[in-house]
């Protein structure tokens, strides 16, 4: 903490402020002494006239030092004084935490004042923040050698530095009207930090969130809660194999909580998210990959707490088809060199018309190289698909290899756009000699 302006010496009232937060361990183990050399001195064994060591030595004393480190008693081993030490300073503040001080506006003069309107507010690089005002109500007088005291907080939601500013018009003795002001200073820092990782496997996201500590002491994670967009719904993944849905009525009640140790402890949290809506409606949400955002609270040693919420994560980029491909029927038995039918679907995903197209099979190989193609001609024409409509078609293919085959290259043309859509994915299919 560190104190500017307004300059006390001309005033008859000054500003002091303690911050008001969980009191510290004094950890400071004492020095252990023979209680010998208190009444005796160091080299009182020294002198030759001296009485005997075994006539002045106490039956439990240790002289030669021997046994001073040894643990007589189990609370030796802590090496706590059993001392709290309340904050001597601001100390390291951070992000997500309560502000909370403890402000006493002190009359060090032989007189007493009158009428003091005291404010105290919270500046910031982008804001100011009142936490009191006692313009409406100013404070009558404050007696000679008295004070008045108070108390502020402030929920810190911004980084970097902070000035406590503290403020108090008065009338002094003379009825001279005077204006103090006293800024403290202090730095607001992050806690931990959140990466996160988004990996989509067919239609479920997972969402990998790592938290790093970058505080001096141990984080007790309270709760680290993935809140869904809208048409989604979030599932923990727990490394035992359990899982626990977010609003499962069976949620623990009482949880121990997580530990992150302190200076760079990490944790990993792995949740999965799956869309609540089916397919058709899921491609009428244009563009949107925000799939939510984490709610964070936490402990410290002693209990303080801290909650901080992350902005929005967003998922992978998702672009909406307009066209979907799929097959609605595949023959069970499919012989050498003779023609198949491959039953397929096209579906307009979009609320306008869309073609006519071209279907065809590319082949990206050489003839002796192609399994599966066309059996006629080359491509089949499909009329116009009216919007969010669908349309049942046939391919006549022929397999010119036995064996497990692929079916590669199922391609549609839009002939009124001139653009071709992505391929149907590979299709195996087992060709028999027979």
């Amino acid at each position: 903490m560190s104190q500017t302006g307004g300059s006390s010496s001309s005033h008859s009232v000054a500003f002091r402020v303690m911050r008001l937060c969980r009191p510290s361990f004094n950890v400071d183990p004492p020095i252990r002494i023979d209680p010998d050399d208190l009444f005796l001195g160091e080299d009182h064994f020294d002198d030759p006239s001296a009485p005997s060591a075994a006539n002045l030595i106490a039956p439990d004393s240790d002289p030669s030092y021997r046994d001073r480190f040894l643990l007589h008693h189990f609370s030796d081993s802590m090496g706590l004084s059993g001392l709290l030490v309340l904050p001597q300073s601001f100390g390291a503040i951070y992000l997500g935490e309560t502000f909370c001080s403890y402000i006493s506006i002190n009359n060090s003069s032989n007189i007493e004042v009158r009428e003091v309107i005291i404010k105290a507010e919270i500046q910031t690089e982008r804001q100011r923040i009142l936490l009191l005002d006692t313009s409406k109500a100013p404070v009558e007088t404050i007696r000679a050698g008295g004070r008045y005291d108070f108390i502020v907080e402030h929920d810190v939601k911004e980084l970097g530095p902070h000035t406590l500013v503290c403020t108090a018009l008065y009338n002094d003795g003379d009825g001279e009207r005077k204006y103090l002001p006293q800024f403290f200073k202090f730095i607001v820092a992050n806690p931990l930090s959140v990466r996160t990782k988004v990996r989509v496997i067919k239609e479920t996201t997972f969402l990998e969130a790592c938290i790093e500590n970058h505080t001096k002491s141990n984080l007790f994670m309270d709760q680290v809660d993935f809140e869904p967009a809208q048409h989604y719904g979030a599932t923990i993944l727990i490394g035992d194999g359990n899982h626990s849905k977010k609003d499962s009525p069976t949620r623990e009640t009482f949880k121990p909580p997580v530990l992150i140790r302190s200076g760079g402890g990490i944790y990993n949290y792995l949740y999965q998210l799956k869309s609540s809506l089916d397919d058709s409606a899921q491609t009428k949400v244009d563009g949107s990959n925000v799939l939510g955002k984490l709610q964070i609270t936490w402990r410290t040693n002693l209990g303080e707490p801290g909650r901080l919420q992350t902005q929005q994560i967003l998922g992978t980029p998702t672009t909406k088809k307009e066209i979907e491909l799929q097959v609605v029927e595949v023959p069970s038995i499919i012989n050498l060199q003779r023609p198949f039918t491959l039953k397929l679907n096209l579906t307009n995903l979009t609320e306008r018309g869309v073609g006519p197209f071209e279907v065809s099979v590319s082949q990206n190989g050489s003839p002796g190289e192609t399994a599966v193609m066309i059996n006629g001609l080359q491509s089949m024409v499909l009329s116009q698909v009216e919007a969010l409509g669908s349309t049942n078609f046939s391919l006549n293919l022929i397999a010119t290899k036995p064996g497990i085959q692929r079916i590669t290259g199922i391609t549609v043309f839009d002939t009124r756009e001139m653009k071709s859509y992505e391929p149907l994915p590979d299709l195996e299919i087992f060709v028999d000699l027979d």
